[in-house]
């Protein structure tokens, strides 16, 4: 069977900074009708920084919508038609202040594929050295250097629920 949905009509009900709320009504493969919410984002990339064999760079941030701190690898939105090498180098720089001397696409996510177009692409970065550190005038991380097995310990504990943090792990 397939299973594909056919797009009837999309009807923008909000843009905001960076995202979009679509209405979106569709054809099943049966060939009855739905409706679907889909939020439309820019994509993303996402760091799983070695400091060496053993330790990885996280970092902490607040977020508002889970209304709590949260234990993640650096990551961030692409810019409009940014590749997302480049988008993993800089963020990695603007949140830590580490440049990597070799970056390796690990593999890439879709976080919410039921409401959400969002891919996020995994890089995993090694022969870091410490730059500057150069958040967005809306940003504030705390640079956490930690142990691998201490992070897969926090993972199991719930101390860290981040999913690129996660799926990130899933590559190794």
């Amino acid at each position: 069977m397939n299973l594909e949905e056919k797009i009837l009509e999309e009807k923008l009900i909000h843009k905001g900074n960076f995202l979009e709320f679509f209405n979106v009504d569709v054809e099943l493969p049966n060939k009855e009708k739905a409706n679907r919410d889909v939020v439309k984002h820019p994509g993303a990339a996402a760091v799983l920084a070695f400091l060496d064999d053993e330790n990885i760079i996280l970092v902490e941030q607040y977020r508002l919508p889970v209304k709590q701190v949260m234990i993640e690898i650096p990551a961030g939105k692409l810019d409009k038609n940014e590749d997302p090498k480049i988008c993993a180098v800089r963020e990695l720089e603007e949140e830590t202040g580490y440049k990597a001397g070799d970056i390796e696409y690990l593999g890439k996510i879709s976080t919410a594929p039921g409401f959400c177009d969002e891919i996020i692409y995994i890089y995993k970065a090694k022969n870091l050295t410490l730059g500057e550190k150069h958040e967005d005038e809306d940003e504030f991380t705390n640079v956490k250097i930690v142990n691998i097995n201490k992070v897969k310990e926090m993972i199991k504990k719930g101390e860290i629920i981040d999913c690129k943090t996660l799926s990130a792990f899933a590559f190794l």
